[in-house]
């Protein structure tokens, strides 16, 4: 007996150094031969749930392993810090061909043999941006076929453990997990990974990464696909080469693959829009100084001797026209002739890139195998939490089947209290913008009585203007409270749409999408919006200024135009929205996972395992690809809705891509733990949103040409009231300013002081003079330029839809070879099964199988006939 208690203590130490040995960095079992597929966390803690969360887990493992699935647990001993239990789960060959049937997995059948595509004369020029053809293309092209338990002989299937990749094999199993029952709690039936985390049954449910990301992998079985990807994908060396999708997919699955080849395209295109930007704005630099208008109001015997009426009311004195030289002068950057171009050129822009998105998508969906993807096995299918929260149950007319469903009277009071809770948001966030507007009211008096009394800001008056610096504080309060209402409404939105509990996986995203991007769109660019299309447009005349709440005078433009103001407007906006976006994607994860790896630095590292080091890891969480989506949709609105006042933008935008690729597959590869794959063949909604963003953005930028710039101003003057045939624009500032008899006005809005005893002041209008009989009333000249505003407006969106409706029409969204290739291999598909068919049936024939009658060959003949016809 105590030989025998020696032999079994020689044994348990042996196991333990077996472990710790495989532990290192190991994605196995302890038997070195199944592969950890998915990992479950959960900590043993004595508290007064403690029981009811061990049945759960006891129940849901049982039920586990009865659905085929083989569980290993590590004590919490050997975990790091003592505390954690680890359940490690492996899907047998059993489980894994089943599950693919009911999911529909595509698997190869036979190596293509369709000719690649004619190499590209550029290549040799684009070299330079190339990565290793074995990280492009890490493994061979294959036809492929649904599986199918019944036909396995027909799949190239080598090595059972190595067929099914890891992110099938992850998919695989959280399709099993989702929908696990762990037992009956108040009457309904419980069940789902993700109910058993949010009460803290389990702490974490993930798939392992394959190696840490600075070295392979010790053991020759795993591939090292992550640290692949962070020496060619991950770091920003790199930024300048091309990202390799075809493994991104293959890691990560069809749905990050497709939104990184939507992220790296959307940045390619941005490459012509930023160099042509820069050329218009390059434009407006070197004209500068041809400029009449600046020089004008430069002039000292002509802008030095135009006195303008005050800005605000009694504290506000007469200024000369001349204080605003420096800022007219950088309003002619973005405010000129190749603003007019730029803006035609995105409308048209916009529609190059859809159109080119689309066939590069469908490109994709043939290189992805994703042609015929049914998107109801994966997005259609009903959530489980509706069939856990829907109690009644309804006959399907499709299937005949009884489903869950939930009654229209319970639908009908969750709709209302999620409309009434958005419009209760929207609504707070143009309470927010009208207080910002009061604020640049309020303000603005004591920016001006400020800067004209105190010395010390005499040498920068001529650039940071009253209006200049009330902009500018406004837009960086109009920022911190777009991230405030941002911080809390991203919760609110995910509350309401768990609370309507949407019926399938495809309707919640959309749901939620709609959600966000509405509130997005109203809280990011409402500010935009007033900037450009109501300041300075309803301000009234001397001696009869409109009021807001009759109590603020409502903001003037300066005389240079509205333009620049925009222009401030957004570039604080975008470029503090990028700025934040980053610190919050990269840094926040990074100081977050230090922390949590701070002890774990002072233990051995064979004792750290692969389980434990992607558990210290941030969950990248099923709507982290959302957030993404949500923040570059939110973007290419800035580039393209105002993009008349900012040429600039795209420029800004593409630096902002080249770093966000390699920030987002850094802290994908490295600071988050692996995501569970899952398919997807399109961007979904996010395709109708910027369609829909793209048509509204001629409209705007339309708007923002005729009534935000002074350009339409400056041609009718060039055209119709210039008299000078030499310098035809110049008299333009004193034709645009009309004259206000400083004896009219009113006690509320006479200034306090007039030192040097004006007579009369100037404002921006087109009103007739005091002595006229038709006083102060709009002039003839009013009108022909508000006509020409309309006309250009009309004209210019007739022309730029136009273009863009040829532009799409020319193009097909599918390239003409894709559509060859994928009839070559729906064909050669068929073929191959149907000989498949056509060889059982002649085996069963020769067998003397009485079943396989003659009637089955020759229709299986006649599938192969009709296939060949198609």
């Amino acid at each position: 007996q105590q030989s025998g208690r020696k032999y079994n203590l020689f044994l348990k130490r042996r196991l333990m150094i077996d472990k710790r040995h495989q532990s290192k960095d190991s994605i196995f079992f302890r038997d070195g031969v199944r592969r950890i597929d998915f990992v479950l966390s959960y900590v043993d803690d004595l508290n007064k749930e403690w029981e009811k969360k061990l049945e759960r887990r006891k129940e849901f493992e049982s039920n586990l392993q009865k659905a085929g699935l083989e569980l290993e647990t590590e004590d919490k001993k050997e975990s790091e810090d003592g505390k954690i239990f680890f359940v490690k789960i492996h899907a047998p060959w059993e489980v894994l061909i089943t599950y693919a049937e009911v999911l529909n997995i595509k698997v190869p059948i036979r190596e293509n043999d369709i000719p690649p595509m004619v190499e590209n004369p550029l290549d040799c020029v684009l070299f330079p941006l190339r990565l290793p053809e074995k990280v492009m293309h890490p493994e061979p092209d294959y036809f492929t076929a649904p599986f199918s338990k019944d036909k396995q002989e027909l799949y190239l299937i080598n090595d059972e453990s190595t067929f099914f990749s890891p992110s099938m094999r992850n998919r695989i199993v959280n399709y099993i997990l989702t929908r696990c029952p762990y037992g009956t709690e108040e009457g309904k039936k419980k069940f789902g990974i993700k109910r058993l985390l949010n009460n803290g049954t389990y702490t974490a449910a993930y798939p392992l990464h394959d190696c840490q990301y600075w070295k392979k992998a010790s053991d020759p079985n795993c591939d090292s696909e992550r640290y692949t990807l962070y020496m060619e994908w991950a770091r920003f060396l790199r930024f300048y080469k091309e990202q390799p999708l075809v493994l991104i997919r293959k890691y990560y699955g069809e749905k990050i693959g497709i939104y990184f080849a939507w992220l790296g395209f959307y940045t390619e295109m941005l490459f012509l829009a930023a160099v042509v930007g820069l050329i218009c704005f390059l434009y407006g630099l070197f004209t500068m100084d041809e400029n009449m208008s600046s020089k004008e109001i430069c002039d000292p015997a002509i802008g030095g001797e135009i006195i303008m009426c005050p800005l605000c009311d009694r504290d506000c004195e007469y200024w000369r026209l001349n204080t605003t030289c420096e800022s007219s002068q950088y309003s002619h950057l973005f405010d000129n002739v190749a603003t007019l171009f730029f803006a035609i050129f995105m409308g048209i822009w916009v529609t190059l890139f859809l159109e080119f998105w689309k066939r590069r998508q469908a490109r994709l969906k043939y290189e992805w195998d994703l042609v015929d993807f049914e998107e109801e096995q994966q997005q259609l299918q009903l959530r489980p939490e509706y069939e856990a929260k829907c109690t009644q149950k309804k006959k399907n007319p499709v299937t005949q089947e009884m489903e869950p469903y939930l009654p229209l009277t319970s639908q009908a009071v969750r709709f209302c209290i999620s409309g009434a809770t958005v419009l209760f948001w929207v609504s707070l966030i143009i309470a927010s913008m009208i207080a910002v507007i009061v604020y640049r009211l309020a303000v603005y008096a004591a920016f001006a009585s400020l800067m004209e009394n105190t010395q010390t800001l005499q040498p920068i008056s001529g650039v940071l203007t009253p209006q200049l610096a009330t902009s500018v504080t406004a837009s960086c309060l109009n920022f911190v409270i777009i991230m405030i209402l941002n911080f809390f409404y991203e919760r609110i939105a995910i509350w309401i749409t768990d609370m309507e509990i949407p019926r399938t996986h495809m309707e919640y995203e959309n749901r939620l999408t709609m959600k966000m991007f509405l509130f997005q769109f109203v809280n990011y660019y409402s500010s935009c919006f007033y900037v450009a299309f109501f300041k300075g447009k309803f301000v009234g005349y001397p001696g009869a200024y409109t009021y807001m709440f009759n109590r603020w005078r409502n903001e003037e433009c300066d005389p240079a135009g509205c333009l620049i103001e925009l222009t401030t407007q957004l570039t604080i906006v975008m470029a503090g929205k990028q700025i934040w976006g980053n610190i919050q994607e990269a840094i926040v994860p990074w100081i977050c996972n230090w922390w949590g790896r701070r002890k774990a630095r002072n233990n051995p590292e064979n004792l750290y395992s692969r389980w434990e080091q992607d558990h210290d890891l941030q969950t990248f969480g099923a709507l982290g690809l959302f957030y993404e989506y949500l923040e570059m949709v939110i973007q290419f609105g800035f580039i393209t809705l105002f993009v008349a006042s900012f040429p600039l933008a795209p420029l800004l935008a593409l630096m902002n891509n080249i770093l966000e690729i390699r920030v987002d597959s850094w802290k994908l590869t490295t600071q988050y733990r692996r995501p569970v794959a899952a398919k997807a063949h399109s961007i979904g909604v996010w395709q109708e949103i910027l369609n829909g963003m793209a048509i509204l953005s001629v409209v705007t930028n339309a708007f923002i040409v005729a009534f935000t710039s002074d350009m339409i101003p400056r041609l009718v003057y060039y055209y119709a009231y210039s008299e000078n045939e030499d310098s035809p624009m110049s008299g333009y500032i004193n034709n645009s300013l009309s004259v206000f008899l400083i004896s009219d006005f009113p006690e509320r809005n006479e200034p306090k002081e007039n030192p040097e005893n004006f007579v009369i002041c100037r404002y921006r209008d087109y009103r007739y003079p005091p002595d006229h009989e038709k006083k102060y009333l709009h002039t003839m000249q009013f009108w022909h330029i508000l006509a020409a505003k309309l006309a250009f407006i009309i004209i210019m969106e007739h022309v730029v839809f136009i273009v863009k409706f040829f532009v799409a029409w020319m193009i097909p969204d599918v390239p003409a070879d894709v559509k060859a290739k994928i009839k070559r291999e729906k064909y050669l598909t068929q073929k191959i099964l149907h000989e498949y068919e056509l060889e059982k049936l002649k085996e069963r024939l020769c067998q003397g199988d009485k079943r396989a009658t003659e009637k089955e060959f020759i229709a299986t003949e006649g599938r192969m006939e009709l296939s060949r016809a198609m």
